[in-house]
């Protein structure tokens, strides 16, 4: 049985504990966290369903707390969220789990540090669940067309607290833009140099890379986000779909850049 399945199906002799678990217990209400103490000690998960619980915990409430950082939750942030729960073809209780933390993390008294903090010690420093969290929230910050500078500052910060360089979010940034921008050529009539440069930046690689540089770097982002690579990590199963989608994503920008460049 899955962590929900446990979680909802009354099996659960575990409670998280910490700051992911009191998110978890306001989420579900009072007699959640009460029963969950009854039943014991931290026996009732293993580690993956214990990572699985504190990355779709952090992933919904810290989703919640940057919408909310430049002072108001927009539409489109709010059509995001829901874009991401649909994607993830939630069941009706995982949905309104979801959108419980999301609110959680828009409440003034909602502790970011310590949420980190503990979600960096549950994941246990694996550098691709991390990113797949980040990709996540840079999305959700350029879910209204823009970054606002607090959503950045927000990010920043948390890639301070997790041991992420400014480089490597700057990477994840152009990527998580170029994608967006791949995304919406693709589905109108885009001019085939702008497509092209953005199949660049998709992959992290310079339009002046050589073809084995090309191969290699798509090689190295398809492992990354290889869904049953992630899962075996810790991604929620529930996560799968949007893994899937990025490696999409990565697959159709390095078909771009075949074809322009005509290797096999």
């Amino acid at each position: 049985m899955s962590w929900w399945g446990k979680l909802f199906g009354g099996t659960l002799g575990f409670v998280l504990g910490g700051p992911l678990g009191a998110l978890i217990g306001a989420a579900l209400g009072h007699n959640y966290d009460v029963k969950a103490r009854r039943l014991g000690g931290p026996e009732g998960l293993g580690g993956r369903e214990r990572i699985q619980m504190a990355f779709f915990t952090a992933t919904f409430s810290i989703m919640g707390h940057l919408a909310k950082a430049d002072g108001r939750v927009s539409e489109n942030e709010i059509h995001l969220a829901q874009a991401v729960m649909d994607q993830m073809q939630l069941n009706p209780e995982l949905e309104r789990l979801a959108k419980q933390l999301y609110r959680e993390g828009k409440q003034a008294d909602f502790s970011l540090d310590e949420v980190l903090d503990q979600f960096k010690r549950e994941c246990r420093h694996r550098r691709m669940l991390m990113r797949i969290f980040l990709e996540i929230l840079i999305q959700t910050a350029y879910a209204d067309g823009a970054m606002h500078p607090a959503e950045r500052q927000i990010l920043l910060h948390i890639c301070d607290r997790l041991g992420v360089s400014r480089l490597e979010f700057e990477r994840l940034e152009a990527m998580v833009r170029a994608a967006q921008g791949f995304a919406g050529a693709r589905a109108g009539a885009p001019r085939r140099e702008d497509e092209l440069r953005q199949a660049y930046e998709i992959l992290n690689v310079s339009p002046e890379a050589s073809d084995a540089e090309v191969k290699k770097a798509y090689r190295r982002l398809i492992n990354q986000h290889h869904p049953d690579k992630l899962i075996a990590k810790g991604l929620p199963e529930e996560m799968m779909k949007l893994a899937e989608q990025k490696t999409r994503e990565i697959r159709q920008a390095y078909e771009r850049i075949r074809e322009a460049r005509g290797f096999r």
